[in-house]
């Protein structure tokens, strides 16, 4: 009886781990906008008032704006990880500190990433863990 109580206890925990992390039906069908970027030791808070909207639809396309320029492109997931095909921005030039919150959120948008989604926050980690972007669900 304790082993089968405690086989249900893992496979719950299993599996409430599961919907936690790296679910990529937990990234579509949400926008998600910018809280804050940079160093995990010491993320910068996103610029206030800048308008960020982020969004993966389930057919692998991302599409949104980070501050000052519209950008698209492709993603796939594997587990807790988030791969970025070939992401393309427009072109517009903005101040500071809007062209810097851009600059470094496009940066985590290649490549490989780790990714969590918990209630209704979007973390993304950079490869080494140095760097993250963090986003929360939009308000509807």
């Amino acid at each position: 009886m304790k082993k089968i109580i405690l086989v249900i206890l893992l496979t719950a925990l299993a599996l409430a781990a599961c919907g936690a992390t790296g679910n990529s039906t937990a990234l579509t069908g949400t926008s998600w906008h910018l809280v804050s970027y940079g160093s995990t030791s010491s993320p910068t808070p996103a610029v206030p008032d800048a308008k960020t909207a982020l969004a993966f639809d389930k057919d692998g396309k991302l599409s949104g704006n980070v501050g000052c320029n519209s950008i698209s492109g492709d993603y796939t997931t594997n587990g807790a990880q988030i791969n970025f095909g070939q992401v393309i921005s427009t072109l517009m030039a903005c101040a500071d500190p809007l062209m810097q919150q851009e600059s470094a959120v496009l940066q985590m948008f290649s490549g490989t990433v780790k990714y969590t989604v918990t209630s209704n926050q979007l973390t993304l980690t950079s490869a080494d863990g140095a760097a993250t972007v963090r986003f929360e669900q939009a308000s509807k």
